[in-house]
């Protein structure tokens, strides 16, 4: 584990939270998440689209990544059984259809689109998507055993078809299969390749892998054997990393770059005001938040066990904390309005949020009644566990004041992401912000996150409450009826509060406008498919 470093942020003044209002010197015009797609200019043959990505990703298999901007670049190159549109709607990809499924929920048919070859040029059938699901949910090193936990076996039906049968019911498998777990990776690749198959990854898409020097760029190149390639405009893409948001949107000013990612809120309104550029916006489905460490006493997969801090051992304490919080002020204050202050880890315009879900608005006396009615004397003691990022730092600071109106004393601790998500995982945290970037099914913002002995469960939560409706809901089919459900499990982990969501964070891309033909959804995931420079 890295080192950390230990340190109490200075008190924010209080005039700052009024700050980021609207006017010449506030908020940024908000874009619309449909800005992206409705550029619909036609786009001429050839050219290299560089794009700036604010991470060096983690190793190119669809297996074992596990990081967001992983995910951008497979967006390009790696095509799954299924996909979302600009609805967040789940569309056939590589497969012909959406899936076939028993009345019991527990025989699942795919059949497969015809005439695929993989980017090596061989071709893409059944027995091809058998060998990258088992890969997926059996090798010991896959991060995505748990997605297709339900899946006991794989059999090849026929040619174009293959049969996924289940142990258990389980409605949200096809949005799994819109994502890294659905992606197929080429059977002669693998067997070259093998555990390693991600330093030359070969799959379906648009562009096919062509160098990677790690720390610096992705270079990916046209793909002559795509199935649709006659609409694939651009030569070549190529993945730089810049990690500071200051200097990605100057590689975006002056043309350096053409495309930049996850643009810094505290940018945006510099680059819209850029005639040349051009921000869209997409992301919503994930959100960040502080979790609180109440059982996580030896690690986030073991039995939950006592954690020997204020937070952990009083709901009352926990209902202070939080009420404490002005998710308002703390959205203008550090993200410039351009975030979606929210309560609840799934999006407000999700067909599975029940409107019976609301959120309370920061109720500074009862805050302080709550914590005179502890006993516990104040100042109460608080360890925040935050990313070491600017950003973070910030949010911390704002979290830190709020909450010592109410009479607690918070110490800001700040890691590595990666370290703070290690502890995080390890149960060696008091508190800690971290967040998560989303799924189009529900089951994906919850069942690894809140449930007992979840893998990303950090606050060790575990409650029947929370956990038997979410287990209903996925199993269950009709949207209604889910909803339902889900909100019965929120409602039980809002009074549990292991985690206190604040926003629903939101992606912003900047583009030269020279740029046309990208499309941008709510997974925050830009796509390059149709992308050229206008002509």
């Amino acid at each position: 584990m890295r080192p950390r470093l230990v340190l109490t942020l200075a008190v924010l003044p209080i005039a700052l939270a009024a700050c980021g209002g609207g006017g010449s010197g506030g908020t940024p015009v908000a874009p619309s998440v449909a800005d992206a797609t409705a550029d619909n200019r036609a786009v001429k043959s050839g050219g290299t689209l560089n794009i700036a990505l604010n991470a060096d990703p983690d190793a190119l298999d669809p297996s074992v990544s596990t990081t967001l901007v992983g995910r951008e670049v497979f967006a390009s190159m790696c095509e799954k059984l299924f996909d979302i549109d600009a609805k967040a709607t789940l569309v056939p990809q590589l497969a012909a259809a959406l899936p076939a499924v028993s009345d019991d929920g527990k025989e699942v048919t795919i059949k497969l689109r015809a005439g695929v070859k993989f980017n090596d040029g061989t071709a893409f059938d059944a027995e091809a998507v058998k060998k990258s699901l088992e890969r997926h949910r059996t090798w010991e090193k896959s991060a995505r055993q748990s997605d297709l936990a339900a899946v006991s076996k794989v059999s090849v039906v026929d040619p174009a078809t293959v049969k996924l049968t289940l142990s258990r019911a389980f409605t949200p498998l096809t949005a799994q299969l819109a994502d890294r777990a659905g992606m197929i990776m080429s059977p002669k690749a693998l067997e070259t390749g093998g555990d390693n198959f991600g330093a030359s990854p070969v799959c379906v898409g648009p562009f096919k892998f062509g160098s990677r020097t790690s720390g610096s760029q992705i270079v990916l190149d046209k793909a002559p054997d795509y199935y649709d390639a006659a609409k694939v405009k651009l030569d070549k893409l190529v993945y730089k990393i810049i990690v500071d948001p200051n200097v990605r949107a100057a590689n975006l000013k002056s043309g350096d770059v053409q495309v930049a990612d996850q643009l810094a809120t505290t940018t945006v309104k510099g680059v819209q005001a850029d005639p040349n550029l051009t921000v869209v916006s997409g992301g919503g489905l994930g959100y960040y938040g502080l979790t609180i460490n109440t059982g996580n006493a030896t690690g986030s997969t073991e039995k939950p066990g006592p954690v020997n801090t204020p937070l952990a051992k009083s709901p009352q304490l926990r209902e202070a904390f939080e009420l404490a919080l002005d998710r308002d002020q703390i959205n203008k204050t550090v993200y410039n309005g351009l975030y979606e202050p929210d309560c609840f880890p799934l999006p407000a315009d999700s067909p599975y949020r029940s409107p019976s879900l609301q959120c309370a608005k920061r109720d500074l006396a009862k805050a302080k009644q709550l914590v005179q009615a502890s006993g516990v004397p104040t100042p109460i003691p608080v360890t925040m566990t935050t990313p070491n990022d600017a950003t973070n730092q910030r949010l911390a600071q704002v979290i830190q004041q709020m909450t010592k109106e109410a009479g607690f004393n918070v110490t800001v601790q700040t890691a590595e992401f990666v370290s703070t998500l290690e502890q995080g995982k390890a149960g060696k945290f008091d508190t800690v912000l971290n967040g998560w970037s989303g799924r189009v099914d529900p089951d994906g913002n919850l069942s690894n996150l809140i449930t007992s002995r979840g893998s990303n469960n950090y606050s060790g939560m575990s409650d029947p409450g929370i956990d038997d409706p979410i287990k209903e809901a996925a199993a269950a089919t009709e949207p209604a009826q889910r909803a339902e459900l889900y909100a019965k499990a929120l409602q039980r982990a809002a009074e549990v509060r292991g985690v206190v969501y604040l926003y629903h964070n939101k992606y912003y891309l900047g583009m030269n406008k020279t740029v046309a033909g990208v499309q941008y959804f709510k997974d925050g995931l830009p796509r390059f498919v149709t992308a050229g420079f206008a002509g």
